[in-house]
């Protein structure tokens, strides 16, 4: 993260005066180093490059989408993975090429379905048997597919976040044959062609140790049932550093552990190495984005706690209340020791609107000051709400000094634009 304090004490971005931006922006804000995503997006590239293996490499859009973030993604040659209509409808307005497009999603309705083909998207992802039905029912020519399995594997993450256990609304089990029985429709199909299978383990993932038992176990299941596929992607949910405590997925050392121990899977099953993919979203903008707030209220129980609220809340931060997710938080406008424990609140009407249980500022805080929170790129302003009647956020990307608007802050009209009178 390019997040440091300069010589006059005061925290920048990139070399950027982030006092200076939350003065002339306004807060609450998101403010993202593109070079950092870029550079994040790069390494993919190069970690891959170098395992001689063929690749794809598809920005998970339910991270963080907007028209000048898919335009990114395509200038450094990623693919997208989209999950709904309106995820799919912002990727065509940003122009990129519906060949490089993935239609994802446990309950795609009819109308995606054929808004998605009228588009070309260049695959589907699928996760239900009756899917099948529907995308041939609609499909006017060859489609590609990928089957979603449902590999019965827990990873060692938050259990909303967990997607690769039996229990699971996603995929198609191949302990209870539901997989088989997908990929046999889809051979008996007049319109669809079996590209690939996919498999998701969860988010937030830091080793590389399951993700590679589950592809042994996927691709000794391809071989043992004789199922040829040119792709296998293996989802996303690296992990990222929102506190000292966590650890950012190593990339370089990530993929190249993968990668070589998927060559020696298909070498011992007499299986022909697949195209790999992978779908990092995460990992991609989440420790290249930071949101600004404003200092207002600080209310202090003596022996208790101290409250310092900010001018925003879990309408445009709802991963502490919804996950019980943990950040940090640095003083913008002055470099000094933290050396107090608060809660940071935000100003939403719900006693679990808290932004940092525990965070660690200067004991000199008071209002008007400014707050960065760090590793908010990521489900953030995705997951941000209009609760309480809060305007979202602008977003902003931040490159050689100079802030580009890439998302308005929703005005007061925008709130009641589609009232009826």
């Amino acid at each position: 993260m390019s997040v440091q304090y300069n010589d006059f004490g005061e925290l920048t971005m990139g070399g950027t005066s982030l006092k200076t931006l939350a003065q002339s922006l306004g807060t609450p804000a998101f403010v993202y180093d593109e070079d950092e995503i870029r550079h994040q997006m790069r390494r993919y590239h190069e970690a891959f490059k170098k395992s001689g293996l063929n690749y794809n490499i598809s920005y998970a859009s339910k991270a963080f989408t907007c028209i000048q973030m898919v335009k990114l993604v395509e200038e450094e040659e990623l693919q997208l993975d989209v999950v709904s209509e309106g995820e799919l409808y912002t990727a065509l307005a940003a122009g990129i090429d519906p060949s490089r497009i993935h239609f994802h999603g446990n309950n795609k309705t009819k109308k995606e379905i054929q808004y998605a083909l009228e588009n070309k998207v260049g695959y589907f992802v699928i996760d239900t048997l009756e899917e099948i039905d529907l995308i041939n029912k609609y499909a006017s020519e060859s489609v590609d597919v990928v089957v979603r399995l449902n590999p019965g594997v827990e990873a060692h993450t938050h259990e909303f976040i967990q997607t690769g256990q039996e229990d699971s609304k996603f995929g198609l089990s191949i302990k209870h044959g539901l997989a088989k029985e997908a990929i046999d429709q889809i051979h008996e199909s007049d319109k669809l062609n079996l590209k690939g299978v996919h498999f998701h383990i969860g988010s937030q993932i830091e080793g590389t140790e399951a993700m590679i038992e589950t592809a042994k176990l996927v691709i000794r299941w391809l071989s043992d049932n004789d199922i040829n596929v040119s792709l296998i992607n293996l989802g996303g949910g690296f992990s990222i550093k929102y506190t000292e405590n966590d650890t950012s997925f190593p990339i370089e050392e990530g993929i190249k552990k993968i990668t070589d121990a998927i060559k020696q899977i298909s070498k011992e099953a007499d299986y022909p190495v697949p195209e790999i993919g992978v779908e990092p979203g995460r990992s991609i903008v989440g420790e290249a984005g930071i949101t600004l707030y404003e200092v207002g209220t600080i209310k202090e129980i003596p022996g208790v706690n101290k409250y310092v609220a900010v001018d925003g809340g879990m309408s445009e931060h709802i991963r502490t209340a919804l996950y019980g997710a943990e950040y940090e938080a640095l003083l913008v406008n002055r470099q000094e020791e933290a050396d107090e424990t608060v809660t940071v609140a935000g100003k939403l009407c719900e006693s679990g609107d808290i932004i940092i249980k525990n965070a660690k500022l200067p004991s000199s805080i008071k209002r008007g000051d400014y707050l960065a929170i760090l590793s908010t790129g990521a489900y953030h302003y995705s997951m941000a709400s209009n609760y309480n009647q809060m305007q979202k956020p602008p977003v902003y990307f931040l490159k050689d000094g100079k802030a580009r608007e890439v998302i308005k802050r929703q005005s007061l009209r925008q709130l009641i634009i589609n009232d009826t009178k």
